[in-house]
């Protein structure tokens, strides 16, 4: 098994001091920054827009690392745009809003970043079967989008590894990435069963430990 990337998630960051925070996490290695867009529609709850996201993108590049652009928004298409022009290198949308979804993904190719699908946890696997081949991200959600510090949904590990199978029997190459309630005490689990990125947003920005501490706690842990 290779190595895990670990993807923090701002949506838990301070935001009076989101470039500090953000700059921490590349330090202490992470490899990914997850940026989840909330539209308070297809979840019940606003988050951040373009802007936001535009903002963090020179301290991303300066460490080479990934935005990693999350859109749980009802209309995914009409935001793809701004999102590539405020520097996304991936943008994944959830297959429930995406009436066409392979058009969709399609069309984040063409606007020059990397596609990705995610899934709600009551969202049957097969309803990604259609497109695993097209995608270089699957987000199999580990709890119901909309709210940080959640709780990880039982069965998810399940679910992480029968995507895991899917993937593998298609030769696939796509990040396997799971969000929602990881913690250091299950991040191990959650890698045995196949995913290759796991965020974390609670668990690295926290007053418990600093966010230097958290993330290389979580790594350790997932790689164990």
């Amino acid at each position: 098994m290779t190595d895990v990337k670990i993807a923090p998630s701002i949506l838990s960051a301070d935001f009076s001091r989101l470039g500090t925070d953000v700059e921490s996490a590349l330090n202490a290695g992470a490899e990914y920054v997850h940026v989840d867009v909330m539209d308070g529609r297809f979840v019940p709850n606003i988050s951040i827009g373009p802007l936001v996201a535009a903002s963090i993108r020179p301290i991303i590049v300066a460490h080479g690392a990934v935005m990693d652009v999350h859109l749980m928004v009802e209309s995914p298409d009409e935001y793809l745009t701004d999102f590539v022009e405020a520097g996304a290198d991936i943008i994944t949308v959830h297959v429930e809003t995406c009436p066409n979804l392979r058009g969709t993904i399609r069309n984040i190719r063409s606007l020059g970043a990397r596609p990705g699908v995610a899934l709600k946890p009551e969202t049957v696997l097969d309803e990604l079967g259609p497109v695993l081949s097209e995608v270089d991200l699957v987000l199999v959600m580990a709890v119901d989008p909309g709210f940080g510090g959640q709780s990880f949904v039982d069965g998810s590990t399940g679910r992480v590894c029968r995507m895991r199978g899917m993937l593998d029997r298609m030769g696939s190459a796509a990040e396997l990435e799971v969000d929602g309630g990881i913690k250091v005490h299950n991040a191990a689990e959650v890698a045995k069963a196949g995913a290759s990125v796991l965020v974390a947003g609670s668990a690295v920005f926290t007053k418990e430990g600093s966010i230097h501490e958290n993330v290389s706690a979580i790594r350790l842990a997932a790689n164990s």
